[in-house]
């Protein structure tokens, strides 16, 4: 079908309203700016000047201008701009970050209502004109654009209809700052290159206070953003001068802001301990085989297209035939057009199909470089670039999202091509979110990777931060200006910088006088102290970095056992603490009850049970190491459990037993022997509740006074053998509970059976509360354990029952019973003093050892007995694996105290607790005493190390200390010997310094000298030609000489002819 047949069809039309509406994209105002600082680099430009005109008569009081020296625009190629979505930048092999033909569009209108553009290219001038002023006060709905053109060296306008010519200069003359043609040959001159482009963005969009978003009077040689604080947010959040400096990975543009050059960064080399690490992801094999499909398709339907016009065109040329009138040739020539384009499009399918399949066949890796920013710790987190460009910054992720100090201050930088993740229009975001986040839990995993492979955490991480000069307790703080923690920053990092000719990067190497010198705009190679890199045609020095693998933990059999036992622990603790608020007696009754109950124990019970110390208070802890569960101490959770202190650990005013329950299960469990229980290992929990309690209730009842010795005889022994016959039921029991809970985690049981094990746990341990004080003489001690419990200690093991022997004495009157409590008060006091100075190792700084690593934590709560004292340590970071906290054995290996932080950075109420007076630290008996031969090694290494350092002209003589005693040698003065070799070294270098300054001098003279006789001789080879060209125009008035090359051709073709 013709195309001329389609002239009556409607088309679609964009209309003015539009142009804000594209606007709306840019959310940051600094992504909109970022669009043209991304044109001129497209266009390959060396040089961006970026700065404000005042003009007081425009809204927001100046213009905002963007001047590159880049490759520029003829007048065909001008007239892409104003296509929405043309872009020559679309192709497979594209490095460049414009895809959408939409950027400077979107972005100027975002900045302001109107903009004007001046592009020089060739021997041509163009100005294009897009405003929103101009149609608002015409009233016009379509987008009307005027395009005029000129000559470059005649400044006469290019144009075949000067009626049109006239409309647009009008127009512009009308609705821009420019009012005449001499003011738009003035901005055409701002261009100095032989190339460039110009962008004039003015009335500005302002703010609901009246004044423009960008704030250019408070920092005059940047732009800020307006109404943004200067604390709180990231610099490149409201500095468009930061901004600039991490927006491209590998920056090989210069940047001027004001006039002031940018000091872009190479992030990458700006970080403490950079490592790289290599990811690869099938997830990005599966899109660039969608890309390949779609690819593939376009394809089939071009070459299809491309053999339909060219047997349209065999027919056309075979039906004409010999007819050459001028209607037949313009038919043919059209269709024969036609023909050859859809070719040259079907060509060009078919390329794009190849280099993405040949792209499918490559590996698709990704580098990772994590490293710690040590100048300014508290701006951490991801920078994800797109084809060299910033797309998102300060992305936390993996172990960064928990708040902690673990992974503080890492950096983690990775430019990510199209073919794996497609940028939106504003280059602010990732279009699949779904490969975006895949992306940063990859990061995530290396993040933690590289945490690890440092050693920070197992070297202290306070202490790391002290050492480079962070010292506050405020993470947000900026480190010490001290001179000495400067110096150590900058020993860590070289300087890295451009070179304003050749545009390579060089890293300076570190000079002491050289921290915080500040370097000129216009640095080149020719200032590098390194003689290797002064030279803009020295190679520049390849970015190597050490490369790190991530170690995947597989989870083990056990692993996957143990964290299926954990879920059901938590639910059995679920259980329990709802059974102590409401009667449990189906499943039915579980859905009735509240889904979060407090597992807090109530402050009237006297002690807590032994299953719900078990659940409650003990953590999730790796498995102890096996000195550990060896040791003699005893656990204060189990030695409030174990059978000799249930007697004494009832409370004062036990509850009374429900007479029918006790009765009705005394007569069964009287008949049932211990054997029994072992050969049902799953019978009920009730049945188990009701042996308990009716042996509880037996113990009750046989325990009374006696009149004889004998009926005291029997009752201990009687006694006896119920302690034991309970001892073994208890084992029998705990084996039930670990089958159960190994079944369970093969198969899953029903709720109703998970609610009888937890009944049975937590009836258990309510017989023991049951159970009533046996004898008076044991009261008052009772009593001290009741009152340690209450103040959340638990009592010490108790001796075992005494001897028949002893039962006489053991039963005492009131008056002798009175006369033992003074003794008792007496041990009463000291534990509890112990108590209390072991209570102050809450808040310590520790690192404890799990699985042969070492993670930094906080003593959170402290246990003690006779015997020893466990802390229980939080961790501020560790593995997924493991759990967060355990308890450990001061004093043992496996905990050791981290080294104390300095006052800034102690929280209040760690100096409240040093001001009350810090805990007694028990000497370190452990490590040998220092013998005669170590001594001697040291006071060797000392006399060495004096020798090797020697200042000279120092007072003491060279010879003298290899006579020095160790005595003596500790009185040796020190601080006087550094000094003085400090000032001989500063001195040393200052000479070295000073030479190398005279030498940069004399070069840099050289140069200048050697410049000027340049610029003198190009001086009178221009002169000896213009004397030439007149000579010649006297011999021979019709000769027209214009350029240099025409002189010389001339002249050539003068001594050609001579020969």
């Amino acid at each position: 079908m013709a195309y001329s047949s389609y002239s009556n069809l409607s088309r679609a039309q964009l209309t003015f309203e539009y142009l804000h509406t594209n606007s709306t994209t840019h959310e940051f105002l600094f992504g909109a700016l970022a669009e043209l600082v991304d044109n001129s680099r497209d266009a390959n430009a060396t040089r961006i000047d970026i700065y404000t005109e005042k003009k007081p008569e425009l809204r927001g009081g100046f213009m905002l201008c963007f001047l590159d020296d880049g490759i520029g625009m003829d007048p065909i190629e001008s007239t892409h701009v104003i296509q929405f979505g043309k872009s020559n930048k679309r192709s497979p092999e594209s490095t460049q970050i414009g895809q959408y033909g939409n950027g400077l569009k979107s972005g100027s209108m975002r900045i302001g209502k109107d903009f004007i553009l001046f592009t020089k290219k060739d021997n041509t001038l163009t100005c294009l004109f897009l405003s929103r002023t101009f149609h608002e006060e015409e009233g016009l709905d379509e987008v009307i654009v005027p395009l005029p053109s000129w000559d470059l060296k005649t400044k006469e306008p290019l144009t075949s209809d000067p009626e049109k010519y006239a409309i647009e200069t009008e127009l512009i003359f009308k609705y821009s700052p420019f009012k005449n043609e001499q003011q738009l040959m003035e901005q055409f001159s701002k261009i100095e290159s032989s190339s460039g482009t110009l962008v004039v963005i003015y009335n500005l969009k302002l703010m609901d206070n009246g004044e423009p978003e960008l704030d250019v009077e408070s920092d005059h040689q940047d732009i800020l953003m307006s109404g943004t604080p200067a604390e709180g947010v990231k610099p490149e959040r409201r500095s468009f001068r930061a901004y600039t400096a991490v927006l491209y990975i590998d920056p090989r543009m210069r940047i001027f802001i004001q006039g002031h050059k940018v000091r872009t960064k190479r992030l990458s080399c700006c970080l403490y301990k950079p490592r790289v690490y290599k990811y690869s992801s099938t997830r990005f094999k599966t899109r660039a085989e969608q890309e390949v499909k779609k690819a593939d398709h376009l394809a089939k339907i071009a070459e299809e297209k491309a053999r339909e016009a060219e047997s349209k065109r065999l027919a056309m040329e075979a039906r004409l035939g010999d007819d050459l009138t001028k209607e037949s040739r313009a038919i043919l020539r059209k269709v024969q057009d036609s023909a050859m384009m859809l070719r040259r499009d079907a060509d060009i399918r078919k390329r794009n199909l190849e280099a993405k399949q040949k792209a499918l066949k490559e590996p698709k890796d990704l580098n990772f470089i994590f490293g710690v920013n040590i100048e300014q710790r508290d701006l951490d987190g991801m920078f994800v670039y797109n084809c060299s460009r910033l797309i998102k910054m300060y992305e936390k992720t993996g172990p960064q999202l928990e708040g902690g100090m673990a992974c503080g201050g890492v950096v983690g930088v990775v430019d990510v091509p199209y073919l794996v993740l497609e940028p939106t229009h504003n280059k602010q975001d990732f279009a699949d979110a779904k490969e975006y986040r895949h992306l940063l839990k990859a990061m995530g995993e290396h993040l933690a990777q590289y945490w690890k492979d440092t050693n920070i955490a197992q070297k202290g991480i306070v202490k790391f931060w002290d050492e480079f000069g962070y010292l506050s307790a405020s993470w947000s703080a900026p480190p010490s200006s001290e001179l000495r923690y400067k110096r150590r920053r900058a020993m860590e990092i070289p300087i890295t910088i451009q070179c304003d000719k050749c545009l390579k990067w060089r890293t300076l190497p570190f000079q002491m006088d050289a921290v915080d010198k500040r370097y000129p705009d216009s640095w080149v190679c020719l200032m590098n102290p390194d003689g290797t890199q002064d030279r803009c045609d020295a190679a520049e020095q390849k970015q190597n970095f050490p490369v790190g693998v991530l170690k995947r933990d597989k989870p083990t059999a056990e692993d996957k056992q143990k964290e299926l036992a954990d879920k059901i622990k938590q639910q059995q603790e679920k259980l329990q603490a709802l059974q102590k608020t409401s009667t449990i007696k189906s499943a039915a009754d579980i859905k009735k009850l509240p889904l979060e109950v407090s597992m807090k124990p109530t402050e009237t019970s006297g002690q807590t049970t032994r299953s719900s110390e078990r659940s409650a208070t003990r953590p999730r802890s790796p498995p102890l190491p096996a000195h550990l569960k060896n040791a003699t101490s005893v656990p204060a959770s189990r030695a409030a459990s174990q059978r000799p202190t249930r007697a004494s650990a009832a409370p004062a005013t036990p509850p009374k037993p429900e007479p029918s329950r006790t009765r009705a299960a005394a007569k069964p469990a009287a008949k049932t022997p211990p054997a029994a229980t072992k050969s049902t290992p799953k019978a009920s929990a009730n049945a188990t509740l009701s042996s308990r309690s009716s042996r509880a209730s037996t113990k009750a009842s046989s325990v009374k006074p006696a009149a004889s010795a004998g009926q005291r005889k029997r009752i201990i022994e009687q006694e006896e053998s119920e302690e034991e016959e309970e001892e073994e039921e208890e084992e029998e029991e705990e084996e039930e509970e670990e089958e159960e809970e190994d079944s369970e985690e093969e198969i899953e049981e029903p709720q109703t059976k998970k609610s009888k094990m937890a009944t049975a746990a937590s009836s258990r341990g309510k017989v023991v509360e049951k159970a009533p004080p046996p004898k008076r003489g044991k009261l008052e001690e009772d009593k001290t354990h009741i009152q340690a419990e209450k103040k959340g200690i638990s009592s010490p093991a108790r001796p075992p029952p005494p001897t028949p022997t002893s039962v006489p004495k053991a039963a005492p009157s009131q008056q002798q019973g009175a006369k033992e409590k003074p003794p008792e008060k007496s041990q009463q006091k000291e534990p509890e003093n112990d108590i209390k100075n072991a209570q102050k190792d809450k808040g310590l700084l520790v690192e404890v050892r799990v699985n042969k690593e070492w993670f930094t934590g906080k003593v959170i709560a402290v246990e003690a007995n006779k015997q020893s004292v466990r802390w229980k340590v939080k961790f501020d970071y560790v593995p997924r694996a493991t759990p967060k906290d355990r308890w450990v054995f001061k004093g043992s290996d496996e905990v050791r105290l981290m080294r104390p932080p300095s006052p800034n950075s102690q929280s209040p109420d760690t100096q409240q607790e040093t001001e009350r007076g810090s805990a007694p630290m028990e000497p370190d008996t452990t490590q040998p005493g220092t013998s005669r031969e170590v001594t001697d090694s040291l006071v060797a290494m000392l006399r060495t190390m004096l020798r090797y350092f020697f200042p000279p002209a120092f007072r003491i003589p060279k010879d003298d200390v290899n006579s020095m005693t160790a005595e003596e040698l500790i009185a040796f003065p020190l601080k006087e010997y550094f000094q003085q070799y400090e000032s001989g070294l500063q001195s040393l270098c200052n000479s070295y310094q000073s030479r190398a300054d005279a030498r940069a001098k004399a070069v840099e003279e050289k140069n200048n000298n050697t410049e000027l006789k340049l610029k003198e001789a190009d001086e009178k080879l221009q002169k000896l030609r213009t004397n030439i060209v007149a000579l010649l125009q006297k011999v021979q008035e019709d000769i027209d000489i214009n350029t240099d090359d025409e002189l010389d051709a001339y002249i050539e073709d003068l001594l050609t002819k001579g020969d």
